[in-house]
């Protein structure tokens, strides 16, 4: 059960606990994005990254459908000021994900296409049913790719088959993707969002330090590995001074659930 939540707009936030889910509200359009969904999105995100309360995030889409891209009615000529201002929109979403410190799950049912498909690959973690369908459908309208595509795709798949993928689109089924790295978990249609809460209630369960630096760490695949290195030494040092690096010891020790606090 929820704690709280709101009831309509085109993006709905729902408050359960250390869990902030949020939805994608325009069933009617398959979610299709629109300007005012990109401003609401990228504004729930980024709240629930700055609420101590919340440990972790779920994104998913009503109505049956994750997201089926950028809405096209919306599309049209357009300055290339116009232009930058509704890209950037896109944008803020995919920085908020990438520049927040805690996990952030995406529950696909039904299509991620385009910038939906953007969104999902740019979350920690793709929980997807297995009739889903993922598709980078943007040459389709003559675009090349938003909404971080062109470094999640191949950082899941490899960069061969991610400019393929975006080359000569074609729709992937949930199974495959499971099977190319598009997915993380597969799981039977109509479950991806219990099973999505489920991980997140995991995730908002451990360490909190810990995992914002390991998605600090990994969030630029293109550094120099070493590098690397240095980061997760820095990122140990600190942690191992942490309130939650004694706690988990001693949780350990005492063959206890370990109760990380975040400090």
């Amino acid at each position: 059960m929820s704690d709280s939540s709101t009831d309509s707009g085109p993006v709905l936030v729902d408050h359960r606990g250390a869990v902030r889910l949020i939805t994608l509200n325009r069933p009617h359009l398959r979610n299709a994005i629109d300007f005012p969904m990109r401003y609401a999105l990228a504004e729930a995100i980024e709240q629930a990254m700055d609420d101590a309360d919340v440990r972790a995030l779920v994104i998913t889409g009503a109505g049956g459908a994750f997201c089926s891209g950028g809405d096209i009615s919306m599309m049209g000529p357009l300055t290339p000021d116009q232009a930058r201002t509704r890209l950037e929109a896109a944008q803020r979403v995919i920085r908020a994900i990438w520049n927040g410190s805690k996990p952030v799950v995406a529950a696909v049912e039904g299509p991620a296409f385009g910038a939906g498909a953007g969104l999902a690959l740019g979350c920690d973690r793709v929980v997807a049913a297995r009739d889903s369908s993922f598709g980078t459908t943007f040459t389709a309208v003559g675009l090349s790719g938003d909404m971080g595509i062109s470094v999640s795709l191949p950082a899941r798949i490899g960069l061969p088959a991610a400019k393929q993928l975006l080359m000569l689109p074609r729709r992937i089924g949930g199974e495959e993707a499971g099977r190319l790295g598009l997915a993380d978990s597969v799981v039977e249609p109509g479950t991806a969002l219990e099973s999505a809460l489920a991980d997140a209630d995991r995730l908002a369960q451990g360490p909190p330090l810990a995992l914002a630096a390991i998605k600090s760490q990994m969030g630029r695949p293109e550094r120099n590995r070493f590098d690397v290195l240095d980061d997760e030494v820095e990122n140990q040092v600190a942690l191992w001074q942490s309130d939650d690096f004694a706690e988990g010891v001693a949780a350990f020790k005492e063959k206890r659930t370990a109760r990380f606090l975040g400090r």
